[in-house]
């Protein structure tokens, strides 16, 4: 993927209108008294740094928020994901052989990291400049491309956020999650939800006209939903104000964890770089080499809302299967 890494006043309102959701994120620096981390960051005066706490635990606590197919419950109860199976094999890899859970609504995710309640997120979260300055991202885990949710037939024949636009459709978007950001830049009308099954019911009983996602979120969901009069449509990049909105998702860390951080990288490389590994732990939850980041897509340049920029006549980006 060759990008115009260019920084567009659209990306800078885009954070604006995210700042909503994230401004509650508490004290940068965390949390002493709660989670396995206790917020003790890289050490200091002697004291052990988070990774060497967890290390020493052998457990870490993440929080994660019940969206498949990335972290959830399964129908027994128990964790899974792909997030949580990609978090099982780098945390082993540096000594931390369970991974632990806390279900967190999407946008108590951060807030709850500083706060000392759990040690990461595992959340398939979006590397965005807001996020960026309340908390750390790891490398790119996760490429997402967004999909809609909507009645059976499409009879809006809705396809991507323009087309939501010029409808003057009702759109549900999950609170704080990144499709909540296009819209509010872009000015459509909004229902928010809690989660994605909550979506589904708002589409299933005409509240709202449709529901935006990461695709593969919603294939996940259709799939296990078969009878609900519902239907997905294609994959798309979404476009705001000219600018191709290329999205990574990734591990968050709190700000003063960096060897944890680091380490984690340093781990996790070892799986994205290799096709055949990066599909052998995310490929049972439906991810593809399309979902596998490339090179040039760095947290650095998404933090920085370093997006590529098309042409102002373009309504949307390239439609794709990913």
């Amino acid at each position: 993927m060759s990008l115009s890494r260019t920084r567009m006043g659209g990306v800078a309102a885009l954070a604006a209108s995210g700042a909503m959701v994230l401004a509650a994120c508490g004290d940068d620096n965390g949390g002493s008294d709660g989670g396995s981390g206790g917020g003790t960051g890289d050490g200091g005066g002697g004291e052990a740094s988070t990774l060497e706490q967890l290390q020493e635990e052998g457990s870490i606590t993440v929080g994660f928020a019940g969206e498949e197919p990335y972290s959830y419950q399964d129908e027994n109860g128990e964790l899974t994901g792909a997030t949580i199976e990609l978090h099982r094999e780098v945390f082993s890899a540096l000594g931390i052989d369970e991974v632990e859970g806390q279900l967190v609504e999407w946008d108590a995710l951060i807030p709850g990291l500083n706060a000392g309640r759990f040690d990461a997120i595992s959340a398939g979260m979006s590397i965005l400049p807001e996020r960026c300055a309340q908390a750390d991202f790891g490398d790119p885990e996760i490429m997402y491309t967004t999909a809609l949710l909507v009645p059976e037939g499409n009879p809006m024949d809705l396809h991507n956020m323009q087309d939501i636009q010029e409808a003057d459709a009702t759109l549900a978007v999950m609170s704080g999650a990144i499709e909540q950001g296009y819209a509010d830049e872009m000015g459509i009308q909004t229902q928010t939800v809690n989660s994605p099954q909550d979506g589904l019911d708002q589409v299933v009983n005409g509240r709202a006209d449709v529901y935006a996602l990461t695709g593969i979120s919603l294939r996940a969901m259709a799939e296990n939903n078969a009878d609900a009069p519902v239907e997905v449509t294609d994959s798309f990049v979404a476009v705001v104000n000219g600018v191709e909105q290329v999205g990574a998702g990734a591990t968050v860390f709190r700000q003063e964890d960096d060897a944890l951080r680091e380490a984690y990288n340093e781990e996790l490389a070892n799986i994205v770089d290799d096709p055949a590994e990066y599909e052998r732990v995310l490929g049972p939850f439906g991810f593809t080499e399309a979902e596998r980041p490339p090179e040039d897509i760095t947290t650095e340049m998404l933090c920085e809302g370093e997006l590529p920029q098309v042409d102002e006549g373009d309504d949307a980006a390239e439609t794709t299967d990913s």
